[in-house]
């Protein structure tokens, strides 16, 4: 059994994919499927040891992204049919982005299953065009069903976003404060800038932040290339606060730091990509600030696809100011009915399950593939 996985250079197409190879390796554990094999083809390998601890073998094709870069996407495809035809699937998983078509259009080639999933509530382009041919589509919005073509929808699983088990269930809340050397009688938020980070959040809450660290606690993820920027900035902004310790900058959050996170926090605050169903999976509020810029406006399309669920408030970019987002962050810590409310929307909104429904599919199409 060969199943190939392809996505593009994100965490939100990465991290899903490693949630779903978790689940298939332990049903091939479980029911002593010999020989099985797992590749990941794209232009990056993202996080090469999360594919080495998940036994996955990288296959590096290059990309292109633009109609500008014709050469590199027809190099790419043909790599990608090379490499296809000599490992030679039995179902192949893709993720959408850019990265996955030279992989998913060479499946297409070798008449090889491919199975989709859509984490955004508008699909992309690639599997757009990837749903009029996948043998099945999983969904993690409702709403993505209607963008796919009416001949495909029977093909349709509402399945939820595959979650990695190693940040799923939140950290109980004393060890987690107890990590962050917190306070336990304070409320404490979530910052999630990205892998990247977001300038517009990170500046917003430099800006916030003598005002929230009077009451809460916050834990900010600034993204790898802005750590320095911020952590230095921060300093000066609570230069003699006697609540400075109330605030912890991080680079990048682990695994290990993300469950302790989830569990320490009372509110979450990201921008609109796959972070939000973690978030859903952790049973916290939200405040969602969407990326605007981004091409068909995935994220606002899901922001308010997900506060339609009630489990978060949304920020528009062009309202971002640092007394309007304390001001809503305030308004959902201290109205309990507000941050019940949302809370249990978040779970509400929750699918466990999404991973192993996913993996089994893939397990069982690609050994019936292989007789």
């Amino acid at each position: 059994m060969k199943i190939v996985f392809t996505g593009g250079g994100s965490g939100g197409h990465f991290y899903p994919i490693i949630a779903v190879s978790e689940k298939i390796n332990q049903i091939i554990d479980r029911e002593n499927i010999i020989g099985a094999k797992l590749y990941y083809i794209s232009d990056s390998p993202y996080d090469k040891e999360m594919l080495f601890e998940n036994g996955i073998l990288f296959e590096e094709v290059a990309v292109g992204k633009h109609l500008s870069q014709l050469p590199k996407i027809l190099f790419g495809s043909i790599n990608a049919l090379y490499k296809m035809f000599t490992i030679y699937p039995d179902v192949v998983f893709g993720k959408g982005g850019y990265a996955s078509f030279p992989a998913i259009l060479a499946a297409r080639i070798l008449r090889i299953p491919v199975v989709i999933h859509e984490s955004d509530a508008v699909p992309g382009r690639v599997n757009k065009w990837a749903g009029r041919f996948a043998k099945k589509i999983a969904i993690s919005f409702e709403e993505a069903a209607e963008f796919f073509p009416k001949n495909s929808r029977k093909n349709i699983a509402w399945t939820g976003q595959p979650i990695r088990s190693a940040i799923m269930e939140p950290a109980f809340k004393k060890a987690a404060l107890e990590f962050f050397k917190f306070e336990s009688n304070l409320p404490t938020i979530l910052i999630l800038g990205g892998s990247q980070g977001a300038e517009l959040i990170n500046n917003t809450v430099l800006d916030a932040l003598p005002r929230l660290i009077k009451n809460y606690q916050i834990i900010h993820q600034t993204g790898v290339n802005n750590w320095q920027n911020i952590s230095g900035r921060a300093d000066v902004v609570l230069t003699g606060n006697s609540n400075k310790l109330r605030y912890v900058s991080r680079a990048f959050l682990n695994p290990l730091e993300l469950k302790m996170s989830s569990g320490a926090a009372s509110l979450v605050v990201s921008r609109a990509g796959s972070a939000l169903f973690e978030i859903a999976s952790w049973g916290l509020p939200a405040v969602l600030i969407p990326i605007t810029r981004t091409n068909m406006d995935h994220q606002r399309k899901n922001a308010f696809n997900y506060a339609r669920a009630g489990a978060c408030t949304v920020i528009e970019e062009a309202n971002m100011t640092g007394n309007i987002f304390a001001s809503e962050v305030e308004r959902i810590i201290e109205n309990k009915s507000v941050w019940n409310n949302m809370a249990a929307s978040a779970k509400t909104f929750h699918k466990p399950d999404a991973a192993i429904k996913i993996a089994r599919a893939l397990v069982d199409m690609a050994l019936s593939h292989e007789q």
